[in-house]
Formats: structure tokens, sequence, C-alpha cells
């Protein structure tokens, strides 16, 4: 089976350029297992941002987080990346994640 492509939805991508190196090294490794259609190391449902998306975790010593969506056959796309500074993941990345999501989705019938 070939790697899925990632599809990075609106800043994602410049979002992890900002992260600490140790930071994006792991981000990449997680992501290229999702690709492969493996489960990440640290991860964790996301259902108040939209069924089928995940949070990867990052711990380095400071935490990062990406939400993505892989449920779809032709591409695993990326909707957010941030440094989490709190517990509770804010409310800002959450509509933030679900608004990408919703773009991921135009995509996807511009497509068919």
């Amino acid at each position: 089976m070939d790697d899925k492509p990632i599809a990075w939805i609106g800043s994602s991508r410049d979002d992890v350029r900002r992260f600490p190196r140790e930071a994006r090294r792991k981000v990449g490794l997680e992501l290229r297992a999702v690709q492969r259609g493996q489960e990440p190391t640290d991860f964790r449902p996301m259902p108040s941002v939209s069924p089928g998306v995940y949070e990867i975790r990052i711990h380095v010593p400071d935490a990062y987080r990406v939400f993505y969506v892989a449920k779809f056959e032709e591409v695993v796309y990326v909707l957010h990346a941030f440094q989490k500074k709190t517990q509770k993941t804010a409310k800002r990345d959450i509509e933030i994640g679900r608004q990408r999501y919703k773009t991921a989705q135009h995509y996807r019938q511009a497509r068919q």
C-alpha cells in the first residue's frame, strides 16, 4: 500500500514549521505513521472538533498538538497545529479545527 499524501489545511504547515526542531521531527515521524495507516504513538480522538478527527500529542518538554483526519481514502488532512499551554484545549483551537475540517470537506467535494 502506498503512503497517503498529506493535505495541509490553512496555516497548519507553517505552524508546524514554527515548532522547535525536536517537536517538528516528532510530528514528522507521527504523520509518517499515519500516512502508512498506522497509529501515532500518543494520540486521542477529538470528537469536539468532528468525528474522525484525532490529536497527535508531542512533549519536548513543552506540549504541542496536531489535529488531523485520516479516515478518507485519498489523503491525510492536517487541520491545525499549535503549542498547548494549558491542561484543557482552548476553545479557539477547537474552533479552528472545526472550520478547517469544513474546508477539508469542501476540498473533497471539489475533487469528486
